[in-house]
């Protein structure tokens, strides 16, 4: 079957409905249906929770608490590199913003200015830079650090679909990472500007953020923008800078000749947060 055909169902699904559903499921404190909800999913998914500051399946009050766990302060030392891996999860694609163009999968591209609500001139920034787009799956940690240093300048909600952003998804569904709902945050650093972007996701009940709390809900229809220019808002290295509350992408977007990534990566290797991205 074609990704095309395999995504299709997406376009014919109430996204919206489901994801409001699923948020107020992972939000419920039900007790043991709770428990039987967090082991169910530990076991489809294989997660990990060796690496949890909190093993015990039992003491997590609701699926969204088990869900942005934690993890032990031994099991991702940051490498000490210019650029760190974010979050754990496995590449989708890295590489050139070509003619402000970003590469989703083939045959598939979308524009910075998209990407970021329409602000063209907050994208021209980035023209002839590199970007990178890593995506989470359901097993993975759901806590995004900062790659750098950085000085937070603005935030912009960007109202858009809920497609599921997996691979088949990405190779299927044109602009997906432009079309969905997402949330731009913009940074100062030593290197110059830098974006990081949360992309929602079909059943992705909210995004949060370490100085604001939970973006959405609730879901707006127009672009919302937030400026922190004379707050001196600082994150460090490796400083956790948001949440999702279940599973999504990241999309960063770094100036020209700013970064040379990981020789090491290629697209649907796995990465955890802390590893050399790039130097």
């Amino acid at each position: 079957m074609s990704d095309r055909l395999a995504v299709l169902p997406q376009y014919l699904l109430p996204k919206q409905a489901l994801t409001v559903f699923a948020g107020m499921v992972a939000n419920a404190k039900a007790g043991r249906f709770t428990t039987a909800l967090i082991r169910w999913f530990v076991g489809k998914y294989q997660v990990n929770m060796a690496e949890a500051a909190n093993a015990d399946i039992g003491s997590y009050t609701s699926f969204n608490d088990f869900f942005t766990r934690p993890l032990r302060a031994d099991v991702r030392p940051l490498a000490p590199a210019k650029f760190i891996c974010p979050v754990d999860g496995a590449v989708s694609q890295f590489g050139p913003i070509n003619q402000g163009q970003i590469f989703q999968a083939k045959g598939h591209s979308y524009s910075a200015t998209a990407l970021v609500g329409g602000d063209a001139q907050l994208a021209a920034q980035f023209n002839d830079g590199d970007f990178a787009t890593i995506y989470l799956s359901p097993r993975d940690y759901h806590r995004i650090h900062m790659p750098c240093d950085g000085t937070l300048t603005r935030m912009i909600y960007v109202p858009g679909a809920l497609f599921s952003v997996n691979p088949t998804t990405a190779r299927g569904v044109p602009g997906l990472f432009a079309r969905n709902e997402r949330v731009v945050c913009v940074f100062d650093t030593i290197n110059g500007p830098f974006i990081l972007t949360l992309v929602g996701a079909t059943i992705v009940g909210s995004m949060s953020t370490s100085w604001h709390g939970i973006v959405n809900p609730p879901r707006s229809k127009q672009v919302r923008e937030w400026t922190y220019q004379n707050q001196n808002i600082i994150l460090k290295k490796g400083e956790e800078m948001g949440r999702f509350l279940l599973g999504s992408t990241v999309v960063m977007l770094f100036p020209k000749n700013t970064v040379q990534f990981n020789p090491d990566w290629a697209p649907d290797c796995p990465v955890n947060m802390g590893q050399l991205m790039g130097k």
